[in-house]
């Protein structure tokens, strides 16, 4: 069994990164000859050279990001040791074992051809092999050779570059304007603590909350702000629109208060042709809409806001769509909220 170096990917936040990983060149053959007192005529003994070594990737729950990669973008394994004479051979070169996390997709470099998906943990992949090592002049030994002076190089290791990206797995995901509330209701309903503020893209990176009930527990996951034009990169755009890919069901949070810029369904058909315009397989996933902020709706006399809602309730109706209105800062049908999650996850 080879022996192992094992490397853990940590620290800040990074899902995407262009790699070159490098596998171990084969160590050398050895030109060797037995030399021993009373032996005149000993003959050769040049031992192998050992196996370079291997880089595997697996994936591991308590790694969240690709920093390393980020910062180290050449990746060498270890040689293998040259043989010695004694016919004693090389030994093989330490792999590299390197964490990833759980939804790392690796992809050919540039054209971006799937070569594995890590759907879970504990899921191992060995990118590159390797090479042999080179055979000592021992194995050369024959009738009409009796004393071989050469022997073999060993071979380069597999060297292979990639796009190392990181799409998160949760069952559901967020999807809403900047400031429509969805750090504030992770936050309440998970033990996740988002960065809350009253400016857009508060949220910069994607956050994953694990909500509870009894004893079973589902992942949410905090997609940062969508806004027209996300699709073609715009504000965040590209960089996390692809996170809600692995996604069972998408949450449309919208904002109904009297400080939002639209109506509940002009905002919620924003959000469903970003989405589309991403990728048209985004929108066969189960939705569940929730019209957040109502506490706020008692701030207006003429009730005029809570009539806009009555366009988005009969939409949902028509398409059979779970809708709930919450309030997540006043924690206003949060267990409503909680148990329409769990019937979700239980129907998908």
């Amino acid at each position: 069994m080879k022996p192992t170096r094992i490397k853990t990917i940590t620290f800040m936040f990074v899902d995407s990164a262009v790699v070159t990983f490098i596998a171990g060149k084969g160590g050398n053959g050895c030109v060797s000859f037995r030399r021993e007192k009373f032996i005149p005529k000993g003959g050769p003994n040049g031992g192998d050279g050992g196996e370079g070594a291997d880089i595997i990737l697996t994936s591991s729950k308590n790694c969240h990001s690709l920093v390393d990669f980020k910062f180290k973008n050449i990746i060498r394994a270890q040689k293998g040791a040259p043989g010695r004479g004694a016919n004693k051979n090389g030994k093989k070169g330490m792999d590299e074992i390197l964490n990833v996390p759980p939804g790392t997709v690796v992809k050919t470099y540039p054209d971006e051809r799937l070569i594995f998906d890590f759907k879970g943990e504990g899921m191992n992949f060995t990118i590159v092999k390797g090479g042999k090592g080179g055979f000592g002049n021992t194995h050369f030994k024959s009738s009409t050779n009796q004393a071989p002076r050469f022997a073999q190089k060993g071979e380069p290791g597999e060297s292979i570059k990639v796009i190392v990206e990181l799409k998160l797995i949760a069952f559901a995901g967020l999807v809403g304007f900047p400031n429509a509330g969805k750090s504030t209701l992770i936050s309440k309903i998970s033990g996740a603590k988002p960065k809350i503020a009253d400016y857009p893209f508060t949220t910069l990176t994607p956050h994953l909350g694990v909500v509870y009930q009894g004893y079973e527990s589902l992942v949410v996951a905090d997609i940062p702000g969508i806004i027209t034009g996300a699709h073609k990169g715009e504000g965040m755009g590209l960089s996390f629109l692809k996170h809600i890919e692995r996604n069972k069901v998408l949450i449309f949070l919208l904002d109904v208060s009297p400080y939002s810029q639209l109506i509940p369904l002009q905002a919620y058909h924003v959000l469903e042709e970003e989405l589309k315009s991403y990728s048209a397989g985004l929108l066969r996933k189960k939705r569940f809409v929730v019209a957040n902020k109502i506490d706020l709706l008692d701030q207006d006399p003429e009730n005029e806001h809570r009539k806009n809602l009555e366009p988005l309730q009969d939409h949902c109706h028509k398409k059979n769509l779970p809708y709930l209105e919450i309030s997540a800062v006043k924690e206003i049908n949060l267990n409503k909220f909680k148990n329409k999650l769990f019937e979700l996850y239980h129907e998908v």
